[in-house]
């Protein structure tokens, strides 16, 4: 399924291109939020548990802070490169823009396995990278965040190298993380969350109900396993989940608490058992019977071929980049209709800007005020984009594009260009 010709950055920009014609935007500035600020290669050694060195390549992108401090996550993964970066942190600046937050897009990762690291190696690993981009990074400047195979824990690394070179607590220079080192409530589960409640207007906009109607997640990280949990509660049917082994099916559905109980034991999807559950390979977990398909992995999973073949009749994207530009154009024709990640995404980075927002004014709020203005903010965008899909008779993914440079636009504009 996988095309190894696909360039995440070239199918950003490509987009970027028709939004900028079909939204009529002037294109004066566009040159600016086109490309990245900045592009920062590092070279990282670290010492092995057993006496050797390995250096590891890191990368932070910083694309645009024309709203904003840039922000964006930190993902550790052995296929990582320099232009994947560039592509996510495109999509950073344009998901903030969308949430109207006043962040701009960064994104960082470091080019390695990190399940074949020990604790300490993963530690050692965050605190060279930490050290490397130190000077870029900072609670005005550039805040990290988790992102693949990262949590709370990388964070904590990451907050606690840097405030030792500052020789004070920075809690402001990462978000996501734990609540102990002042994390924000809510934040594990905001991405997930946000993914639910976009997911849950787009149907009512649709004159449907969340309950009932068949979900089926792509990928059991954090975003797909708190997105199967939330909906779940909400009476949606999780007829479908993944990992990296293999997926799972049943038409009555599946608890996908149980499923996630399963994964945190150390196991993996391949080996659960449960009644009515058959066991499918990822490509036929994307092409099930469902109602709703969320991909909650990786970049690149729906692609031409997949986009022929798909049963359900809405997409919402939880993960970054899961469909090609090529097959939105096949998803159009076939009258499935597609809610983009930089929508249906940002409930993690509109959570990081309420932790960021929290350490600025060392405050702490609850878990009800988080929620409550996580949902005020997503449907506000939502509604937006309704808005202006209605007004340009657009997808919802053209919709979001024009918005989000639309308002970039208008900020470089504001600010004129500097001597």
């Amino acid at each position: 399924m996988m095309n190894h010709t696909y360039d995440p950055y070239e199918n950003v920009l490509s987009v970027m291109d028709k939004a900028m014609e079909f939204g009529h935007i002037d294109t004066a500035m566009y040159g600016i939020i086109r490309s990245p600020q900045r592009e920062t290669k590092v070279y990282l050694p670290v010492e092995m548990d057993n006496g050797t060195i390995q250096i590891f390549e890191g990368y932070r992108v910083q694309h645009s802070n024309i709203r904003g401090p840039f922000k964006g996550g930190i993902r550790f993964h052995q296929d990582c490169d320099l232009n994947e970066i560039k592509a996510l942190a495109t999509w950073m600046s344009l998901k903030c823009a969308v949430a109207n937050i006043p962040f701009g897009g960064a994104k960082g990762g470091v080019k390695v396995d990190p399940s074949v690291l020990s604790k300490k190696e993963l530690c050692r690993l965050t605190r060279r990278y930490t050290y490397a981009i130190e000077p870029i990074i900072g609670a005005e400047s550039d805040i990290p965040a988790p992102d693949v195979n990262t949590n709370a824990q990388t964070m904590a690394w990451m907050m606690d190298t840097y405030s030792m070179l500052k020789g004070k607590p920075c809690p402001g220079v990462v978000t996501g993380k734990p609540l102990e080192l002042g994390g924000s409530n809510g934040r594990t589960a905001a991405t997930g969350r946000g993914v639910v409640i976009c997911t849950r207007l787009l149907l009512e906009s649709q004159g449907k109900t969340l309950k009932g109607t068949k979900l089926a997640v792509q990928g059991m990280g954090n975003v797909g396993s708190y997105t199967a949990k939330i909906a779940y509660d909400l009476g949606a049917v999780i007829v479908a989940l993944s990992d990296v082994s293999g997926g799972i099916y049943c038409e009555a559905g599946i608890d996908p608490y149980k499923a996630a109980a399963f994964l945190e034991s150390g196991h993996l999807l391949k080996d659960y058992q449960a009644p009515g559950v058959t066991h499918i390979s990822n490509r036929e977990l994307l092409l099930c019977d469902c109602d709703v398909l969320i991909p909650a992995a990786m970049e690149n999973q729906i692609d031409e071929t997949i986009a022929e073949a798909l049963k359900c009749s809405c997409i919402v994207e939880a993960a970054n980049g899961p469909t090609t530009a090529a097959a939105d154009e096949i998803l159009a024709g076939r009258g499935i209709t597609l809610l983009p990640d930089i929508l249906a995404n940002s409930g993690g980075v509109t959570v990081s800007y309420f932790e960021w927002v929290q350490n600025t004014q060392k405050m702490t709020w609850d878990d009800e005020k988080v929620n409550r203005k996580l949902e005020t903010i997503l449907t506000q965008a939502f509604l937006d984009l309704k808005e202006e899909r209605e007004t340009s008779g657009c997808s919802w993914r053209m919709a979001a594009y024009i918005i989000a440079l639309r308002r970039m636009v208008q900020a470089e504009e504001m600010k004129g260009i500097a001597l």
